[in-house]
């Protein structure tokens, strides 16, 4: 039976998925801002396209199947998950209001085993024994490794593209890079929007299992998809430019060929991170590309007091969100 709270529930994560999508809207139209190859509110229209059409192509939902497991099923009740959306929401609002790009999908990932194990605490268990170790540290060693592979990717093909570019006219060559940014944010957007919206479908298909709405191994209900990936695109559609000018200017100065190289990085790590069901950050994945490519340059074209207070955020968005949550499990507990 479906229950007035699980409405609410799956409300809150469509916010969460909307709030996601403006939060994360800069890592995809950043640079094609700040080279001025759209305006702001075409980017927006563009990105958010590209978010929903992921809807269409892909099907297999592996990064909501690791989501879903992030928790043991025991431990999932519709109140662990209330706290633990309330919590991703309330970090997410503070970190976009002080333009900080965290990451939305370890926000929501550090909430729900928060939640989880303040539970545990409650049932009289250890609180390890409420998250799943195996995905848990998967998704926990990806902070680290996403940006560092996403700066990896932009500085080999950075520097392929200046080799196979070196005789070329600079005016043609930036006439050609600028077309070309529509379709490297184009593939960042296409895969920011299959890999975040599916996160907040792990959490919808969970809620519904606690409540006995669908059985645990029951194909996905079409709607939740659906749902989803618009939730996600017209929360693209409404901006974020906080951190769109963190991202686009304070890291390191764009031009349309670097914006290219770093939207292409940033796609192809989102692209088989997907394929390999790991829940990785769009943010750390996009501020590691647009690193590699100043690293191209020199070293000090980097600004890395700002990398590195990113970095922090970064680091402690999945306790925070974990803390959020079991304070706000514990006064659900005594309504």
């Amino acid at each position: 039976m479906v229950t007035t709270l699980l409405v609410a529930v799956i409300c809150l994560a469509l916010a969460f998925d909307f709030i996601n999508g403006f939060h994360d809207a800069a890592n995809s139209i950043a640079t094609i801002v700040s080279t001025k190859v759209l305006t702001p509110f075409q980017a927006v229209l563009w990105a958010a396209a590209f978010n929903f059409l992921a809807f269409f192509l892909i099907k297999d939902h592996k990064v909501a199947n690791t989501i879903a497991k992030t928790v043991p099923e025991h431990f999932i009740t519709i109140h662990v998950i209330l706290a633990g959306l309330i919590a991703a929401i309330t970090w997410n609002l503070i970190t976009w209001w002080f333009g900080i790009p965290s990451s939305s999908s370890h926000t929501l990932i550090g909430g729900f085993a928060g939640a989880g194990m303040t539970n545990a605490l409650y049932m009289h268990v250890n609180p390890i024994e409420a998250v799943n170790l195996g995905p848990t540290l998967q998704i926990m060693a990806f902070i680290f490794l996403a940006p560092v592979i996403g700066l990896v990717f932009g500085v080999v093909i950075n520097i392929f593209i200046l080799h196979i570019c070196k005789n070329a006219r600079p005016a043609t060559a930036e006439r050609w890079f600028k077309r070309l940014q529509l379709v490297s944010s184009g593939a960042l957007s296409f895969a920011h929007g299959g890999n975040d919206a599916q996160k907040v479908m792990g959490i919808i298909y969970v809620a519904m299992v606690s409540q006995k709405v669908i059985t645990n191994g029951a194909v996905m209900p079409e709607w939740i998809p659906l749902a989803c990936y618009s939730a996600i695109a017209l929360g693209t559609m409404s901006g974020g430019w906080k951190i769109v000018k963190t991202m686009g200017t304070k890291i390191t100065k764009v031009t349309p060929l670097e914006g290219v190289s770093a939207e292409t990085a940033g796609a192809i790590t989102l692209f088989v991170t997907e394929r390999l069901g790991i829940p990785v950050s769009t943010t750390h994945t996009i501020t590691g590309s647009i690193i590699g490519v100043g690293l191209t340059k020199r070293a000090s074209a980097v600004r890395w007091g700002v990398t590195i207070n990113l970095v922090w955020a970064w680091v402690i968005t999945i306790p925070i969100s974990a803390l959020f949550a079991g304070i706000i499990y514990s006064i659900i507990q005594f309504i």
